[in-house]
Order: structure tokens, then sequence, then C-alpha cells
């Protein structure tokens, strides 16, 4: 394709907020001079005050993150730098993590003017079956939490399932040409356990090293000034290869959240993850937000057939997910951490170009894709700032 790609993400991304904020500054009556660089729109129909542009997000408020490795080269760097991105997550180094080891890799995206604020932390499936080595598992955790807060990263990341099913995702194609990540429980439901996974985890197992692994991690993330976000099950299924899932209800957060009370003993909230449960993402939101317990956020769409069962992960534009109602509870909560428009669709644009498919995911996109879900996120983000700063009740 002979498309420049500077100008296609510049068309993208003010397509996308004309959208969605469209509504206010076109409905203005005139425009005051320019203050410090900000236009100030007013005039409107209701004689609420006017909003500066551009829109500023706030410190105290979501920071609009995308996912890289953090081996990124310089490149790479400046792809999401282009794209408005100020935040950065990835998977950490080999446990246990050094202060020099993590201000190695943030000192890196930092020259680029990028903020590492989530890591993934792994390495433990010895805490996760509850075997022999799980104490010195837990101990590279503990000094791994240690070395984060003393380099400053914010959130800690990770998961707590003895498996994970894959095998019921397929592509299926969507508007244009373009593909989703679909998903049915019937296609892997009956598989049996891999031997080599160990002893299948049965629901009572599973809590109770769990529990075990948070009564030695949170009271540590939580002196070190880490908050700790575990992701849900997703897709949020009971079995998988034998092995029952721990995180896959809403009733199940709630439990996780009573083991250790505090809010270093967090979660990862996927407005996506949870209509795919067949949950209001709305309530969820406001009941673990409400107790400081989001401590990442991924923001994505879903059409669901059946919950639990058979979904479609869709464009963020068109699934059943209120994207900007749950934008909208998002700032009134005070959320603060990093909110991921993760998952973006398969393009035929990153289809041609050599690595433009990023995702493990059949039907899964690239940096085209990502383009497209940062200009949507962003744009409802400024939408509801600009509400805000109009004194709009939407």
């Amino acid at each position: 394709m002979k498309d420049n790609r500077r100008d296609f993400l510049k068309k993208s991304t003010a397509l996308a907020a004309l959208s969605v904020v469209g509504l206010s500054g076109c409905s203005s009556s005139g425009k005051e001079p320019a203050e410090n660089g900000r236009a100030v729109l007013t005039g409107s129909a209701n004689n609420t005050k006017g909003a500066e542009w551009p829109i500023k997000i706030g410190e105290n408020q979501p920071r609009l993150t995308l996912g890289v490795s953090s081996k990124a080269t310089v490149a790479q760097m400046r792809q999401i730098k282009q794209l408005g991105v100020d935040y950065v997550l990835m998977g950490g180094p080999p446990i246990p993590w050094t202060v020099e080891s993590l201000r190695e890799i943030m000192d890196r995206f930092k020259d680029e003017g990028l903020t590492v604020i989530n890591m993934m932390i792994g390495e433990h499936p010895n805490a996760i079956y509850g075997r022999e080595g799980r104490d010195e598992e837990i101990k590279k955790i503990q000094d791994s939490l240690v070395a984060a807060g003393q380099a400053g990263l914010p959130v800690v990341e990770y998961n707590f399932y003895a498996h994970r099913l894959l095998e019921g995702y397929y592509e299926e194609k969507a508007r244009g040409g373009a593909s989703n990540t679909s998903f049915d429980y019937e296609k892997g439901k009956n598989l049996p356990t891999d031997p080599k996974l160990g002893t299948p985890q049965t629901a009572e197992m599973l809590w109770n090293n769990l529990t075990y692994f948070l009564k030695a991690i949170i009271p540590v993330a939580e002196k070190a000034g880490v908050r700790m976000a575990l992701h849900p099950n997703d897709p949020p299924i009971p079995v998988s290869h034998g092995h029952d899932q721990i995180m896959a209800t809403f009733k199940d957060w709630q439990r996780l959240l009573e083991i250790v009370d505090s809010p270093a003993n967090g979660m990862t909230f996927d407005c996506g993850v949870t209509r795919e449960m067949g949950e209001d993402p709305l309530e969820v939101l406001r009941y673990l937000g409400s107790r400081d317990r989001i401590n990442h956020m991924h923001y994505r769409n879903v059409t669901v057939e059946k919950p639990y069962v058979k979904y479609s992960e869709v464009f963020i534009d068109e699934g059943q997910v209120n994207m900007f109602a749950v934008m909208q509870e998002v700032f009134n909560l005070g959320y603060k951490f990093g909110i991921y428009p993760e998952h973006p669709r398969a393009l035929d644009y990153d289809r041609e170009h050599p690595g433009g498919i990023k995702s493990m995911y059949p039907g899964g996109g690239g940096y085209a894709a990502e383009a497209y879900n940062v200009a949507y996120t962003k744009a409802m983000m400024q939408a509801v700032v600009s509400l805000k700063e109009t004194g709009v009740n939407a």
C-alpha cells in the first residue's frame, strides 16, 4: 500500500476524536483568544462554561498505556510516542528483580519520553500448584517488590491460573474483511489434562495456594508502595484441561479482595472480560473502584452470545459494552493508573506489512489497529474531561 503511515495515523486519530467530542466543539458559537496555547470554546446552547483545548489529562486521572517488549528498539518506542501515549507496560526481567535491572529498563524508555507504569511478574508455578519450592519463589517475588518500590514502579501485575485454555479461540471475519477474535468453550472444554502440568488443581487447592501466596507478598508490596494487580481468568471459563479456574466469576473477584484487605491486593479490571462473564461492567467497576482495588485496567469491547461459553472480541466501537459510560465512571472513581486499549483487530494494513501482526490470538492485529484503539480511547477520555469542564452532566 502507498498510504503514508503518518497521514493514516493523523486521520484516524482526528476522526475518532471528532466522532466523540465533536458535539462539544461544533456546537459552540464562538472561540475566545487562545490562553497559554489552549483555545477556549464558548457559547453552548445552555451557556455552560467553555472547555479549554487541547484537553489535558491530569496527574490523578487514568494513564493511557500500551504494551511493549522490555527490549523494544528506539524505533518501536517512537511509534508509541507518536500516538500520544506516554505510559507503557511489559513483562519484567527474570526474578528476583533488582533495582539495577529495573532501572536499566525504565531509564531506556524514559529517554524516549515513556514511563513504565506496570510490569508483569511470573516464574511462580510452584506457588500456584502449592508444590515444593514455592517458598523460594515467593521470596524472589518479595525481593522483586522491594526493588520495584525503590525503582519507582507503581504496579506489578500477575496471573494465578494452573492452565489457560487457548484452544477455544478462532478467527472470525469482521467488517470490511478485518478479523475478530472469537471464543467457543465447546471447542476445548473436554480436553484431557496434560501430565506435564502436574496434578489437576481443584478450586479449593488453588484458593489455598493463592491465600498462602497473598498473605506472604501483599504486606511486602504494601510496605514497598507497590500495588499488585491480579489478571482475571481470560477466557473466564470454569475448567481448563482439568484445572479449575478461580478468577472467572465476580464472586471470585470479591473473594480475592477479602483474603488480604489492602489496596495493594487489587485486580486488573477488564470491561470486556466482565461482559464475557455476563456481568454489568459498570456495576463491577463501581464495586472494585469504590474499594480502591483497581490497580490496572484493560479497555476493550465484546459481543457475547452466551456468557462464559461463546463470545467475540470485536472492534472497540461496536460491542455490547458502553465504553463511554465505562470511561465516565473511571474518571468519577478517581482512578489514576494505566488504562490499556488491548487486543487490536486484524486489519489488511497490518497484514500487508512485515511484522505488522503482533497478536498471539487468531484474529488479532498490530500497530495500525492499535492506533485506532488509542485514538478511540483518547477521544473518550477527552470527551469525559470536556464535559466535566463545561459543566455538562451527561
